[in-house]
């Protein structure tokens, strides 16, 4: 008899990670004959949802995720836990260890209501918290930006006029969705730690460190402060059962949010402040050289680790800095990770016998992804040879970085990719910028077809 196996996969942008993790196992799970159901936990939400009786029926559950996910529903059934990467790099041994695993497993161990403990595999402590933030803070950073975007096109400073549609622009994505990024951030970075009683203290300790101007550095600190104080709460006092109700609802959120808010606001909050506007202004007075250097830096986080911490670790500085009206990174960011998924799809036109024909096929749409500002699309090639592709993109990344800073480029809009280029005063020297992409993606395309060996001198050997 078929076994049946059932999956959740989700990643903090719920882009590129999500499907590609999730289309990785069916794969694995065609050879195997298995049979097989996915549900995806993306940016348009949960798509191909696993039902009660699909649940009740399968033999193993795979959680793939960087992200909190909803465990509960499987507590009675033998669940394996793993990365993203792992499952979009090593799908079958994935499966293989969910097999294994719903073999030793003893459901009548399991008491009624128990939700066993996640395992060493899945992201874990800090990390995993702060991506659970960036993911819900994404969606805001992204409306924001490109509305604040097209708003310039009206002029920089049409929006001062009132009653415009350059003003509403600016109040919809500056005043609004950008004014909710940092209380998001902390909140769900709380929510992650300590769950619904780290919400309230989350959300307002991120609000607190947005008006002091403590930036997405005191959202950061806000949040895991926040999480860690109301875990405390909730773990440590216990009220009998008739006032349980009282606990949840009052105690926690009201003394949490209250040593959080005095601690933001008299000891915190300051400190951050001056630490993020010195960085601003040390920002804003690089010389060229040191610009250079900061742009090749965050190039090649760009393109090291394509979506991972490191990635997410360079795109979420650029994005905070925005606030403070530095512009300049967030040019080299995005610029830098485009060129991955580019210098793949051009290595494929210009050196054809380094791909096998279903490589050529995924380079077009990688050339799609990489204009879109999405460096996933690097990742199939770089988990195929990683050796030889990964040193390439940081190359390439890298020079792109450090050129777009070279130029003096900046840029308004956080995401996008090629087709911001399109909104008047979004970026400035747009040719600087053009060139500054079509360097790096020609220099990794070039040490992609150096250093790849030919697929016929591979299935020779």
């Amino acid at each position: 008899m078929k076994k049946k196996i059932l999956a959740v996969t989700a990643c903090p942008t719920g882009i590129a990670h999500t499907y590609m993790s999730a289309e990785a196992l069916l794969e694995a799970a065609k050879k195997k004959d298995i049979d097989f159901k996915v549900e995806t936990r993306g940016a348009s939400g949960i798509e191909n949802q696993l039902t009660k009786e699909e649940i009740d029926q399968a033999d193993a559950i795979i959680i793939a995720a960087d992200v909190d996910v909803e465990e509960e529903r499987f507590h009675y059934k033998s669940v394996t836990r793993a990365k993203l990467s792992e499952a979009i790099k090593k799908p079958e041994q994935v499966i293989d260890r969910a097999l294994e695993e719903a073999q030793k497993f003893e459901p009548s161990k399991i008491k009624q209501n128990e939700v066993p403990p996640k395992d060493s595999n899945q992201a874990k402590g800090l990390y995993k918290h702060l991506l659970n933030g960036v993911s819900y803070m994404l969606p805001l950073v992204v409306v924001g930006g490109i509305l604040i975007a097209i708003s310039f096109a009206f002029g920089i400073k049409a929006f001062e006029q009132k009653g415009t549609l350059a003003a509403a622009l600016m109040d919809i994505g500056g005043n609004s969705a950008f004014a909710l990024m940092i209380p998001i951030l902390a909140g769900f970075i709380a929510f992650s730690i300590a769950e619904k009683a780290g919400l309230t203290p989350g959300l307002i300790g991120g609000m607190l460190a947005s008006k002091i101007g403590a930036g997405f550095l005191g959202g950061i600190l806000a949040g895991f402060l926040a999480g860690y104080v109301a875990k405390a709460l909730k773990d440590y006092i216990r009220l009998p059962k008739n006032f349980q109700g009282i606990h949840t609802i009052v105690i926690i959120p009201v003394v949490s949010s209250l040593i959080v808010g005095l601690l933001m606001i008299f000891v915190i909050g300051t400190p951050i402040k001056l630490i993020m506007d010195g960085l601003a202004a040390w920002l804003k007075t690089l010389g060229t050289t040191n610009a250079i250097l900061l742009g090749l830096l965050l190039g090649a986080m760009m393109a090291s680790d394509m979506g991972g911490p490191i990635n997410k670790a360079a795109y979420t500085f650029g994005v905070g800095l925005l606030g403070s009206g530095v512009y300049g990174p967030m040019a080299a960011i995005m610029a830098a990770g485009m060129t991955p998924p580019l210098g793949i799809w051009l290595a494929t036109l210009l050196a054809r016998n380094k791909f096998s024909t279903d490589e050529r096929e995924a380079g077009k749409a990688a050339g799609i992804l990489g204009l879109s500002f999405i460096t996933e699309g690097a990742i199939p090639f770089a988990a195929g040879d990683p050796i030889r592709v990964i040193p390439s993109l940081i190359a390439g990344s890298a020079i792109t970085g450090a050129l777009s800073m070279a130029f003096h480029v900046t840029l308004k809009a956080p995401h996008g990719g090629i087709f911001v280029l399109a909104i008047p005063n979004v970026v400035t020297n747009i040719g600087g910028y053009v060139i500054a992409i079509a360097v790096g993606t020609i220099v990794t395309a070039a040490l992609l077809a150096l250093l790849k060996r030919n697929k016929e001198t591979e299935i020779a050997k």
